[in-house]
């Protein structure tokens, strides 16, 4: 199992820790639902430090992008961030990723932990144009800063004014000391904040700095369980769980990363599909009768017919409700229809709403 370059502080303030896509992660400190208002209401940092990142570089670096990309990132200019997937060549989506463009020539693509090697090794077979490519994953270390407070938290420790970075930018700047930082606003909370990416050596340097700097704010480390509670509040799709090597990005409401204004893997089928029509979709749902929905549990109709599967499912720490996400048959796709969740061989009653559950 690998560690990140902070694994050694997060046992030392007491951290749960497990083994997730093959890292040694901290799941919690003083409980999910703690840790989970602590980013909902104040500011909270999680150490992602297991999540990949690749440097493509040169001439046709944009070209291999949007060839093996589903969005346009003809679209991005220098310091602008892209949410994208990676189709593959059966309807399925590889990876979900983020596109980031350092200039014209250099793009920085971020990709899910557990997918590292697979997604290096889909990208490099697309190379035929000699792009320069870098997997800086080991040596890059990646903390999200997130929460309401983010922004004051942590505008003493470097001269690029935060508060005033829009949503899907970035910029490289000094952060804590250290140069060559780069300091994004993506986020995957729905709460606001930052992503600081830098080199493994200085790990211990930034999370003290920011723990000092944020300390009256009351800042707190947060674990990977809270990350999954608030990201699944926003209705945000987690790889492995609602999409993955099976599932159409169309299927799964990403229609809008999905762009036919250039030629992609599989881009033909994939607008055949959109204009045939999905016969499954992704909706959200929240518990009408008592009941936590889990990944796996079936999804029946009113006569207990099978229609569908659960991909994601918790009780939602912001809503005091049971919420979850599944692939259900296009019938019982709309809003305010009514679906059971198959738990312990009973009907429970649920029913679909819309994206995002936590407004």
């Amino acid at each position: 199992m690998k560690n990140t370059a902070l694994t050694e502080k997060h046992i030392a303030l007491g951290a749960k820790m497990v083994p997730f896509a093959g890292y040694n992660m901290p799941v919690t400190y003083e409980g999910i639902n703690a840790e989970h208002a602590t980013v909902r209401n104040g500011v909270g940092v999680f150490d992602v430090s297991h999540m990949g990142e690749f440097i493509l570089k040169g001439e046709n670096a944009l070209d291999l992008i949007q060839r093996v990309t589903s969005n346009d990132a003809a679209k991005l200019y220098d310091g602008k961030v892209q949410y994208s997937c990676l189709p593959n060549q059966d309807g399925g989506i590889v990876d979900d990723l983020l596109v980031y463009r350092i200039d014209e020539k250099t793009y920085m693509l971020v990709v899910n932990a557990s997918n590292i090697e697979k997604d290096w090794n889909w990208i490099q077979q697309f190379n035929d144009k000699g792009v320069e490519t870098h997997n800086i994953s080991d040596q890059t270390s990646l903390l999200a800063i997130q929460g309401p407070k983010a922004a004051d938290a942590l505008q003493s420790l470097t001269d690029v004014n935060l508060a005033s970075m829009e949503y899907y930018t970035f910029v490289k700047g000094t952060f804590a000391g250290v140069d060559n930082v780069v300091i994004s606003a993506t986020g995957y909370t729905g709460a606001g904040g930052f992503e600081i990416y830098f080199e493994n050596q200085y790990a211990n340097q930034i999370w003290d700095a920011i723990f000092e700097a944020g300390a009256a704010y009351n800042i707190k480390p947060i674990g990977l369980g809270a990350r999954d509670t608030l990201r699944l509040e926003m209705g945000f799709c987690l790889y492995g769980n609602d999409i993955d090597d099976t599932t159409s990005p169309i299927e799964a409401g990403l229609g809008w990363i999905t762009k036919f204004s250039k030629p992609f893997t599989n881009s033909e089928a994939l607008q055949a599909q959109k204009e045939a029509g999905i016969q499954k979709k992704l909706v959200g749902f929240e518990m009408i009768d008592r009941g936590i929905p889990r990944h796996d549990y079936e999804i029946v109709d009113a006569e207990g017919n099978v229609i569908g599967k659960v991909t994601s499912g918790t009780q939602a720490p912001s809503l005091q409700k049971a919420i979850g996400m599944g692939y259900v048959t296009k019938d019982f796709s709309k809003e305010g229809t009514e679906i059971f969740i198959s738990i312990r061989n009973t009907s429970i009653k649920a029913k679909v709403v819309k994206f995002p559950f936590y407004k």
